[in-house]
């Protein structure tokens, strides 16, 4: 047996979980530490580099879910260590307000927690769905598990942020609690019996690890899609934790207004998602490679205008241009998700596991890189040039990243018959 829709759809809601408590540790609780506590903005963005770092591990969770063991298993204790991490983030920020040396090491073991718990329950959910799907599902599957996520990220970022305001730290760990426990409550009911009832390839036989990984490092497909998803994924999340100290520093957004446009920006995540998958998969509209250039570069155009309300040269609400950032970026990112489906079946077989893993340690790296390097920008260019202008400059280097991810997409990637990587579920 292979998955059904309905259990794809389970699978989704543990994506969905995810993404519900990651959202509150990389957005929220950043931008807390930078405005209302006026940390430099590097350190929560060392913090979420940390626990992008941890996920390095992605590669080894992939091999061992190739190899044999327990998927479902890996997915419910990663959920458990992902929530506690979150909660023990949450309360390392109040605990910055006393004591700074206390509130970093809290901070430390809290996001190294959320590293882990990401890089094992969502690794092996990839593998899971990358092995017991039917080929010809494993393109919708990937955009329907991935919608859910953004979903996810939307609803929590919308709704917590109107329980944020007045902001105290007992209504911060409130809020913060009923999300991690929902998301672990929400994750077992969903997980529960769906591996038992798949009858998947046989594992292949015990290998070394490194063997395994140089294996699919020396398919040339996967290398040429691990290094694009390293230099695309910079220009993705180059803004990740400088986006809500933007909105409070530049625009006055208050806690709850700040996080609040987090959930905007993954709701337009969601709806270029969605026209893309309706478009490519339904009306047989464009080839991934078209997708993946039309996102690429319509965040370049986005960012650059929202640059130029940082340099104070135009005056536009932030709200529907975050918007319209989120809806460039979901096409580009259901574009690259659909072709990542396809080509983890493609190559040695038994492997999927390792091809989503390696593709995920590239993520993990760049999301990182790219998140630090944006903060750490900032910082230094604050002092020189102000606010606004710090972050037009860091906004408008994201931009040319995204240009030359589409320069290098164009190369790469095939435009006759690309597209199929979404077309296929129809077939």
């Amino acid at each position: 047996m292979t998955l059904g829709w309905l259990q794809i759809a389970r699978l989704g809601l543990v994506q969905m979980a995810l993404g519900a408590v990651v959202v509150l540790t990389t957005s929220t609780l950043n931008r807390l530490m930078v405005v209302e506590f006026a940390l430099p903005a590097v350190l929560p963005g060392a913090l979420v580099a940390l626990h992008y770092g941890i996920q390095l591990s992605r590669p080894k969770w992939g091999f061992t879910s190739d190899t044999g063991g327990s998927r479902t298993r890996w997915i419910v204790d990663g959920m458990a260590v992902l929530a506690l991490g979150g909660l023990l983030a949450a309360w390392a920020v109040t605990v910055f307000a006393t004591s700074y040396a206390l509130g970093l090491a809290l901070s430390v073991l809290a996001y190294a927690a959320i590293g882990l718990g990401v890089g094992a329950s969502g690794t092996s959910l990839l593998a899971l769905l990358a092995t017991a799907t039917a080929p010809r599902r494993r393109a919708a599957a990937a955009t329907i598990t991935w919608l859910m996520m953004i979903f996810g990220i939307a609803v929590t970022a919308g709704v917590a942020g109107q329980f944020l305001d007045p902001y105290s730290p007992a209504r911060l760990m409130a809020v913060v609690a009923v999300v991690t426990g929902g998301a672990f409550a929400l994750t077992v009911l969903a997980i529960l019996g769906v591996e038992r009832r798949v009858v998947a390839v046989a594992p292949e036989p015990s290998a070394p690890f490194l063997e395994g990984l140089r294996e699919i490092w020396g398919e040339r497909k996967a290398r040429n899609f691990t290094l694009f998803v390293f230099l695309s994924m910079n220009a993705y999340f180059m803004q990740e934790l400088i986006l809500e100290p933007f909105a409070g520093l530049v625009f006055d957004f208050t806690p709850g207004q700040s996080t609040a446009l987090s959930g905007a920006q993954n709701g337009g995540v969601f709806v270029g998602m969605l026209l893309v998958g309706i478009a490519a998969t339904g009306l047989r509209l464009g080839s991934l490679r078209s997708w993946v250039l039309a996102g690429c570069l319509g965040s370049a155009g986005v960012l650059y205008i929202i640059s130029l309300t940082g340099l104070g040269w135009i005056d536009l609400p932030l709200v529907p241009l975050v918007v319209g950032l989120g809806f460039f970026n979901g096409m580009f990112a259901v574009a690259a998700i659909g072709s990542m489906m396809a080509l983890a079946a493609e190559g040695r077989a038994r492997r999927e596991g390792t091809r989503m893993g390696l593709w995920g340690a590239a993520q993990a790296i760049a999301a990182g890189f790219g998140g630090l390097t944006g903060a750490a920008a900032v910082d230094l260019l604050r002092g020189p040039l102000g606010d606004g202008d710090a972050f037009a400059g860091v906004f408008l280097g994201e931009a040319v990243l995204f240009v030359a991810a589409a320069a290098m997409a164009w190369r790469i990637m095939e435009g006759r018959g690309a597209g199929r990587a979404l077309v296929t579920p129809g077939e």
